[in-house]
């Protein structure tokens, strides 16, 4: 008799641009499984995908259906991925100071705005997803967002809840706008539930969950997923130990100077870290302790100058895909370690549908 089907579940840190490191991951997780002779998209493999910050524009893309589910075909590949955060991000990710003096014009509290203007992102969303909403997804998807009106966490999901109720509705767009919706970088988001026929106002959930492995466990658990048919695998964007917030300055700082962009987001930086650290330690504990489901943690060391979550100029993309290599290279036994378990997974599940196949026959 064969075993029960595993549940793999991925999660990815926020970090803005540094998302790229969670994708590098996964591109080389990808070529590990092709050549085990593991063909399937990425949706047909991960039974609930979850991201924050940039993360969670990778987690819907490899989700949500292209051209509104014709095909089958995710609305993104990694290929995609990848020239979005080399080409595309960086032009989302550039400030203009003619463009934030115009505002300054007409607001004369515009240069205390966020750092950029949230229209490109739009339109480039829009044209990704279109109007496909988060019902219609190839697998689970999952992107935590906070509600600033109803000032409380928001799980933006295809998957069901514990009675098996639907969750509340959302495009995808919208959704992955208000995964990005970083405090003092992009303006707040006004996005539309599809299922109460309302709005709601969000922010980026990534400084509450800048690690959200545990609200996915959590998720897959409300599910009925039995714990020892759980594979999370966590993909971190790096963290930079080497980078001090110095002691003089920072007392110098203020409360705007906590905030700035230009003085590298402090509060937001060390909210993010914080969390992903403790929920990577959480995470890693309990797993253990359950005895039941597996574990696989991605993350790696980045150079003090790589940390800032929006600096999308190649040199910094150079650093960033240099901490890639490092943390590919540094967990290389794991990740072929995971792959090899996500291969034989995949020929159970083969087998036992050509099993079944073969008993409807003989009926």
């Amino acid at each position: 008799m064969s075993r029960k089907a595993k549940h793999f579940i991925l999660s990815m840190d926020g970090g803005g641009i540094r998302g790229i490191i969670p994708l590098r991951i996964l591109e080389a997780l990808d070529g590990r499984l092709r050549r085990a002779g593991v063909t399937r998209p990425l949706h047909q493999i991960f039974s609930l995908i979850c991201g924050t910050s940039a993360s969670g524009l990778v987690a819907a893309a490899l989700a949500a259906p292209r051209n509104g589910g014709a095909g089958g075909e995710a609305a993104g590949t990694l290929s995609d991925l990848r020239h979005f955060f080399e080409v595309e991000a960086r032009e989302l990710f550039t400030y203009s100071f003619s463009k934030r003096l115009g505002r300054f014009v007409t607001n004369p509290l515009g240069l205390f705005d966020e750092r950029y203007d949230a229209r490109p992102l739009e339109r480039m969303l829009k044209d990704r997803f279109g109007w496909t909403s988060m019902a219609s997804a190839l697998t689970h998807v999952m992107l935590p967002a906070y509600d600033i009106e109803r000032r409380n966490l928001v799980m933006m999901s295809s998957a069901p809840g514990a009675d098996g109720a639907r969750p509340d509705d959302y495009y995808f767009w919208e959704a992955v706008r208000a995964s990005m919706a970083e405090p003092s970088f992009f303006e707040p988001a006004r996005i539309d539930n599809l299922t109460r026929g309302c709005n709601e106002a969000m922010i980026s959930g990534s400084a509450i969950l800048g690690n959200p492995s545990m609200a996915a466990y959590a998720q897959a658990r409300r599910m009925g997923w039995a714990t020892e048919d759980i594979v999370m695998i966590s993909l971190g964007t790096g963290h930079a130990s080497g980078r001090a917030f110095e002691f003089g300055p920072a007392c110098r700082w203020g409360a705007l100077g906590w905030m700035l962009p230009s003085n590298g987001a402090p509060l937001l930086s060390v909210l993010q870290d914080g969390h992903a650290a403790a929920a990577a330690g959480l995470a890693e504990q309990v797993f253990a302790d359950l005895d039941g489901p597996a574990y696989y943690r991605f993350d790696g060391e980045l150079p003090p100058e790589a940390e800032e979550m929006d600096n999308g100029r190649p040199g910094n993309l150079i650093l960033l895909n240099g901490a890639a290599d490092r943390i590919i290279r540094d967990q290389t036994l794991m990740l072929d370690e995971l792959a090899a378990l996500i291969a034989a997974s995949c020929e159970e599940a083969e087998e036992a549908g050509t099993s079944a196949g073969k008993e409807r026959e003989a009926a």
